[in-house]
């Protein structure tokens, strides 16, 4: 029994302090999470944004040659 005994204490160690790094972890993400929430994704760029493409309508004839070569 004596031998057992500093297994189980050691067992116990190991179980509390996981469950407490796990907490911690838990805690940091949610916080990282709400701030992130926080953000606006969708504000116009600042400074001197470029836009890169100008999309066009294509054709309905070519839209339906794209549609049947790809298989949607």
């Amino acid at each position: 029994m004596s031998k057992r005994n500093p297994q189980l204490q050691e067992l116990i160690k190991v179980l509390i302090i996981f469950t407490v790094c796990t907490s911690l972890f838990y805690v940091a993400l949610r916080v990282i999470h709400d701030q992130h929430e926080r953000s606006h994704r969708y504000d116009p760029p600042g400074g001197a944004a470029v836009k890169v493409v100008n999309p066009v309508e294509p054709d309905w004839s070519d839209r339906l040659s794209i549609f049947f070569q790809l298989g949607e």
